[in-house]
């Protein structure tokens, strides 16, 4: 008897159904079995299903002579299951890595209940993942075994079919079945939520519910809207007839008058009866002394629960004309204020410069950070006199220092009046340059991927950009920073401009020829590593071609194979909000860390594929690891500058994996921190932090901000950086008080 039944109910789904069943078959853990059930799609998908089913003994293909609603469709598969729990997955949902792993630990540890709730995130069409509200219910659910009168707040738990696991027998002996019907699958979730003896939350996203694009042109039969009241009003009799049950009643009924409140909007030619039927279910399952809730929602609410019809649908236009007054009030008001704006903007213009005045922004106000973060802090030890101001995108990502917000008017006179301005990325088009003002570009990383002009050969990479604005913002550097020779070059041919290029190296990566075995030991401690236990920092970039966080690897295994002496922190790209990894005690999700200097100085060793962190993590000599799966995809899409997996001195900084067997071999027989992995970091680190020596920062204040000429600044000397550690240690231990290698 495998563990897992996963139902896939199949029906005109050629172009979602492979990567939906692949996602479970590549789980790490594998008692389990698929069972799709078609129902005479015409589109291909029943023969990709049988495809698929004779490739692996653990898919099974079952085909109606009929079309079913899906509903019936997961009752049929449900019902020819021999796993202990069910699982159900639409096409077009993934499951994420380590999804069954977590599941099953979770079971076992809450004593295998009827029902376990488990987490998912949302990825609208065209956009990235972002995790499901739901995950807050489960959150506040904590460990506790419990039941949903118990802990009637699991009723905010999205009432869908994949987000949680059925034990079978309960399924079999008396828990609700799907039918038909457009509710069916919200009746059914609901339902064996209520009927189940025993639940359990599990805080953690299992599956990756990826939204699709509604089809043009495509028109479904309108359905009778008073088919909802009466799915809710068999719910709330359930409830009403089963003992103990008593506490759901107020927060269902509640859930149902919201859920038929929405379903109103599209009774279109049904209104008057939709609301004679919801005031019937009010009057039959009202619980005594509810009250409804306030506002806009609570007064709608009312009148449709009361049955009135005319004066809902008075109020409903109402509402729509206040709408729409509102929506022409803020656009002239917007025009207004943007007419407002450029005369303001244009009359700062024409007063003085202030010489004691600079502006700092960081990955597109995202915050305090990077290259200009280090510029800022040596600015008020040596140029005290020079004030620096943050543009943020919102007030509490500046962190103690001055700021403005974008557009208003404190932001417009300070792009006005300052002197100076500092930025990793480019300022925006609307910032008009004045004669005596002094741009400094920092810039982000050295540069493995094409940049600039070079991304003119990489038309997909490229795609919606406009080289003409690029060259209008480029033509406002006048100083652009180098880490190393390797940039010089590449900024030259990519920003091709006036600009002087500063080859003082990064003032981010200062911290590495500078940290102490204190400030080093501190970081671990805040992040909660043991001294004694090793930490990987992985760190992917982001790819073009991918909406979301990669997931080339499988961090559940990597971390299960290396063991609990090994803590791999993982940090997403900076256009994702999170990992959105699955708990486990080998896992820590740093992504949300707001300085991944701190990041790199806690690790021992370094797993990226194409990311410019590489470059910064090279000046501390510890062990780097390229995980490169889809190399030749990245660098045909994106552009590179040099083969990264060459295996040349210089171009490879160590051991390279292209999968993620061979990185558990590469720790497991230490490949990541051989002889020949310390050559290849030896040449790499010779070609790409030449000008990293601890002194970056001081050199770009004395020039950009203090007028001091180059030839006049102390040379950039041999880099004073940490030593790998050796196995088992630490670089805390390793890093003398004055950062330099212990002996």
């Amino acid at each position: 008897m495998p563990r897992f039944t996963v139902v896939v109910p199949v029906h005109e789904v050629l172009g979602l159904l492979r990567e939906c069943l692949e996602s479970v078959l590549r789980q790490s853990f594998t008692d389990m079995e698929v069972i799709g059930v078609d129902d005479g799609s015409v589109d291909g998908s029943g023969r990709l299903l049988d495809e698929l089913a004779a490739a692996d003994p653990r898919v099974r293909a079952v085909h109606l002579a009929a079309p079913v609603s899906a509903g019936e469709r997961r009752d049929t598969g449900a019902g020819q299951a021999r796993g202990e729990y069910l699982l159900f997955l639409e096409p077009g949902l993934v499951q994420l890595p380590g999804a069954l792993d977590a599941i099953d630990a979770r079971l076992r540890a809450a004593g295998d209940p009827d029902v376990l709730l488990f987490g998912h995130l949302r990825t609208p069409f065209l956009g990235t993942a972002e995790p499901a509200r739901s995950l807050d219910v489960l959150r506040a659910a904590g460990d506790a075994v419990t039941s949903a009168a118990g802990r009637p707040g699991l009723l905010g738990v999205a009432p869908v079919s994949w987000n949680r696991a059925v034990r079978r027998e309960f399924w079999r002996d008396g828990g609700p079945r799907f039918g038909p019907g457009e509710r069916a699958e919200a009746m059914w979730a609901l339902g064996s939520l209520i009927a189940a003896g025993s639940v359990a939350a599990l805080a953690t996203p299992c599956v990756d519910h990826r939204q699709q694009r509604p089809l043009p042109g495509a028109r479904r039969a309108e359905p009778d809207r008073r088919e909802a009241v009466a799915a809710y009003d068999a719910l709330l009799a359930d409830v009403a007839g089963r003992p103990g049950a008593a506490p759901l009643r107020e927060p269902l009924y509640a859930l149902a008058v919201r859920e038929l409140l929405k379903t109103y909007a599209g009774a279109r030619g049904q209104r008057r009866a939709y609301v004679r039927a919801v005031a019937v279910f009010s009057r039959t399952h009202r619980p005594a002394g509810h009250r409804a809730g306030g506002g806009r929602s609570g007064v709608r609410g009312r009148l449709l629960t009361e049955g009135r019809p005319r004066t809902l649908a008075a109020l409903d236009r109402a509402l729509a004309a206040r709408r729409r007054l509102r929506s022409r009030v803020r656009a002239l008001r917007k025009s207004a204020l943007r007419a407002l704006f450029r005369h303001y903007y244009r009359l700062q213009r024409l007063l003085p410069l202030d010489p004691g005045l600079a502006v700092y922004a960081s990955y597109w106000n995202r915050g305090v950070s990077c290259n200009p973060a280090a510029v800022h802090r040596k600015a008020a030890e040596l140029a005290p006199h020079i004030k620096g101001v943050w543009v943020v995108a919102r007030a509490e990502a500046a962190d103690g220092h001055a700021f403005v917000l974008p557009h208003t008017l404190a932001y417009w006179r300070l792009m006005a009046r300052a002197t100076y301005f500092v930025n990793n990325v480019n300022f925006p088009d609307h910032l008009v340059k004045r004669p005596g003002q002094r741009h400094l570009q920092t810039h982000h990383g050295t540069p493995l991927k094409r940049m600039g002009l070079d991304q003119l050969a990489y038309p997909a990479a490229a795609k919606g950009f406009s080289f003409r604005r690029f060259l209008g913002r480029v033509d406002r550097w006048d100083w652009s920073l180098s880490a190393n020779p390797h940039s010089t070059e590449t900024w030259s041919r990519a920003y091709p401009s006036a600009v002087r290029h500063l080859e003082s190296g990064y003032p981010r990566n200062d911290v590495y020829a500078t940290a102490t075995a204190e400030s080093v030991a501190a970081v671990r401690r805040s992040l909660g590593i043991a001294p004694d236990r090793r930490a990987i920092l992985y760190a992917p970039t982001h790819r073009e071609y991918e909406r979301g966080f990669s997931g080339a690897l499988d961090l559940v295994r990597v971390a299960d194979a290396l063991g609990p002496g090994t803590l791999l922190l993982v940090r997403a790209h900076y256009f994702h909000a999170s990992a959105g990894l699955p708990e486990h005690p080998g896992l820590l999700d740093v992504s949300a860390h707001p300085r991944v200097e701190e990041l790199c100085l806690a690790a021992d060793a370094l797993v990226t594929d194409y990311s410019s962190v590489m470059f910064d993590y090279a000046n501390l000599d510890r062990p780097i690891v390229v995980h490169a799966p889809d190399w030749e995809v990245y660098r045909t899409v994106r552009g590179v500058c040099f083969d990264l997996l060459s295996g040349r001195p210089g171009d490879t900084p160590g051991a390279v994996t292209t999968s993620t067997d061979e990185l558990i071999s590469c720790f497991r027989e230490g490949g990541w921190d051989s002889g020949a992995s310390a050559v290849l970091r030896a040449a790499f680190r010779e070609r790409f932090c030449a000008y990293d020596d601890g002194r970056a920062a001081e050199r770009v204040v004395r020039t950009v901000f203090l007028g001091e000429p180059a030839d006049a600044l102390p040379p950039v000397e041999p880099s004073r950086r940490a030593v790998p550690p050796l196995p088992g240690q630490t670089g805390a231990r390793r890093v003398t008080a004055a950062g330099r290698p212990s002996p």
